[in-house]
């Protein structure tokens, strides 16, 4: 989670800079659901993310320095530097892209579940989505054929009450979005999602349901951004400064800590030494992605068209 929050306060730095081309949408406040739902699935397991997919990239084992290196546009990074933050993709690694559409990644996940399926392993894809992504038909497409075919699909919501600037209560009447599970005959659950420990252990169970052939599971973890929806977005201007602070004062990150501070599991010096590593490790990834050289003239048209490792 600390790796999240740096990665992204770093990054937002360098897109103000001026040094990452365009702008970001950043996780910070949302890191305990991405790490406690990847804790719980393997390595060859699928993840899609959302437009604001960092977290999801780091907390499936994708490394930092290529990361910043593909927001930077520079060759070194997992996509050549043409992906770029909302279109980091890695499949070695089971991230099988983040999407810039709302709700662009849930018939996708379909896609991968019913791959893994027709295949024969017991592979598990999770869909991460927004709250916004609710109000999309595509949302009840997916969550329905997940359901009819019984496919290995885990939908994680990531109700951080807003849509962009409109609040949930204004374009959706549901007053819980894991009540959307119950029509297409799948669990939904509605958790803290500023408590990593509760999404891990909800995510392990989810896990464990597609895994064993019992199909989908819609979770619904509750949290917070705490930037705008995008650098440069107005947030004050449709919600109020008392409202951050109160959720800051939720922050996924402090409450871990204290909890195992106060466990006896970490010691003063112990948290001390990780905020240090995170910052000398998210430092020489920017140090690594801005001395990385810029793509060949001749690479734009490569990459085009999927190899056959695909």
């Amino acid at each position: 989670m600390l790796l999240i929050r740096s990665f992204d306060s770093h990054a937002k730095d360098l897109v103000l800079r001026g040094k990452i081309p365009g702008g970001m949408h950043s996780y910070i406040g949302e890191e305990a659901v991405a790490v406690g739902v990847c804790e719980a699935i393997r390595e060859d397991d699928y993840v899609y993310g959302t437009h604001r997919a960092h977290g999801h990239c780091i907390a499936k084992g994708l490394s930092v320095r290529e990361m910043m290196a593909e927001l930077f546009g520079k060759k070194t990074g997992y996509c050549k530097g043409k992906g770029g933050t909302m279109h980091l993709a890695y499949p070695r690694l089971g991230m099988l892209g983040a999407n810039g559409m709302v709700g662009g990644g849930l018939p996708l996940s379909v896609g991968a579940g019913l791959s893994i399926k027709l295949r024969g392993t017991d592979q598990v894809c999770v869909s991460f989505f927004g709250d916004g992504a609710v109000a999309q038909g595509v949302f009840h497409e997916a969550l329905n054929l997940a359901s009819l075919w019984r496919l290995p699909v885990v939908f994680v919501c990531e109700n951080n009450l807003y849509s962009e600037g409109t609040y949930i209560s204004r374009y959706l009447s549901a007053k819980c979005i894991a009540d959307f599970a119950s029509p297409y005959r799948m669990p939904g659950v509605s958790l803290d999602g500023n408590d990593v420990i509760a999404v891990y252990e909800n995510a392990v169970e989810s896990v464990k349901r597609a895994r064993e052939g019992e199909g989908p599971t819609l979770m619904e973890c509750v949290t917070y951004r705490w930037e705008g929806h995008q650098t440069g977005d107005p947030w004050w201007t449709y919600r109020s400064k008392e409202e951050v602070e109160e959720w800051k004062m939720k922050c996924p990150i402090k409450r871990l800590r204290a909890k195992l501070l106060e466990e006896g599991i970490l010691s003063d010096q112990e948290v001390m030494k990780i905020d240090m590593e995170v910052e000398h490790e998210i430092e020489e990834a920017a140090r690594f992605a801005e001395e990385s050289p810029w793509p060949d003239l001749e690479d734009a048209l490569r990459d085009i068209f999927a190899s056959a490792y695909y």
